[in-house]
């Protein structure tokens, strides 16, 4: 079965889900309510993190593509001067032939020359005439090394275009999963309209009183570790020491953007994505980092669970998702599609999917 497919068959499932529900329940009841709005929550919960995986995916695809893009433009650009090279060897050859061979009285040599049938006959007859000079073969041996890089130049353009035409396919199917996905989310946040921005104006509520005490934390200087355990904890044997974290400052700059919405694709304070709201911010202190998570991921120094400090980025299910640490076992993210830049913590789902930490 296809994912549209598996797509579809999932949100006519729990639609008919939702009317049993609405059938057995007291309509008047504000808790029943709630109770289907939470159990649909928790399925758009589940279709918004793998949606979360395929855009980071998305964004790798991107990543590369540009990649390559470079590679075609460099590899131009030694095709050209590859071809510059064989025309000033071709003709500096031609002058030294002209003037060699029409000053000298060898006819057999002159004839050896005349004889041959072809460009590479031409080169050939010319290494084995004892008469020519030194410089004579280091002209064919330049055009010989031009011809090679010319050829070699245009194999890698070959091969540099047919990674790109792949990566292109892969970027549209990605698109078209993660359109289908979409649909699928918005039919699922029809039936319960009501609920939800109930919910989503008690989440408004709890999120402006922990930007109010990350923003008192970020104006004292204070990075709080997770749960209590010290910064300076001792280091488990083996592990990585990732020095002091010297861009605490990112986390200001990214909470500028609490409720801006959520954009796939996005890295402009008109809406973010996950690794767009983290390329953004760290751009602003001057620090360069890719549009995408996993890229991300290989950067900096491994950072553990108890060693965080603020402005370290923490990722989270096999990094296809990331967030900025901003001390108090807190961080700031752009979770999925529907929600906003906001304020989450290092417990229940994000501490049991926690991939690591890395300090740039």
């Amino acid at each position: 079965m296809s994912r549209r497919r598996q797509a579809q068959a999932f949100v006519i499932g729990l639609a008919a889900l939702c009317a049993a529900a609405a059938a057995n329940a007291d309509p008047g009841s504000v808790a029943s309510k709630q109770a289907q709005a939470q159990q649909v929550l928790s399925q758009i919960d589940q279709i918004d993190r793998s949606l979360g995986a395929a855009v980071e995916q998305y964004n790798l695809a991107n990543v590369r593509l540009r990649g390559i893009e470079g590679d075609l433009r460099e590899n131009r650009k030694q095709l050209t001067l590859a071809r510059t090279s064989l025309n000033v060897a071709q003709k500096s050859l031609a002058a030294r032939l002209v003037s060699a061979y029409t000053s000298t009285q060898d006819n057999t040599a002159l004839a050896v020359l005349l004889g041959a049938d072809s460009f590479e006959d031409l080169l050939t007859r010319v290494e084995t005439i004892n008469s020519t000079s030194s410089q004579d073969a280091n002209i064919v041996r330049q055009v010989a090394s031009s011809r090679k890089a010319i050829q070699r130049h245009r194999n890698q353009l070959r091969d540099a275009h047919a990674a790109q035409q792949r990566i292109v396919a892969q970027k549209a199917a990605q698109r078209q999963h993660i359109e289908s996905q979409l649909a699928a989310r918005r039919s699922l946040l029809s039936s319960i309209k009501g609920q939800i921005e109930r919910l989503k104006a008690a989440e408004a509520a709890q999120q402006r009183r922990l930007a109010a005490a990350a923003q008192s934390r970020v104006a004292s200087q204070v990075a709080p570790s997770v749960s209590g355990i010290g910064v300076g904890a001792s280091t488990p044997e083996g592990s990585t020491v990732a020095p002091p974290n010297v861009h605490g400052g990112v986390v200001g700059v990214a909470m500028r953007y609490l409720g801006v919405p959520y954009v796939w694709g996005g890295s402009t304070p008109r809406g973010f994505d996950c690794s767009g709201l983290v390329m953004y911010a760290f751009a602003q202190i001057g620090i360069s980092v890719p549009h995408s998570s996993y890229s991300q991921f290989n950067m900096g120094t491994p950072v553990s669970i108890g060693q965080l400090q603020a402005g370290d980025l923490v990722f989270f299910s096999g990094a296809s998702h990331v967030g900025i640490y901003i001390g108090g076992g807190q961080f700031i993210h752009a979770p999925h599609t529907g929600d906003v830049v906001k304020i989450s913590s290092l417990s229940g789902y994000y501490s049991s999917a926690f991939a690591g930490g890395r300090r740039l």
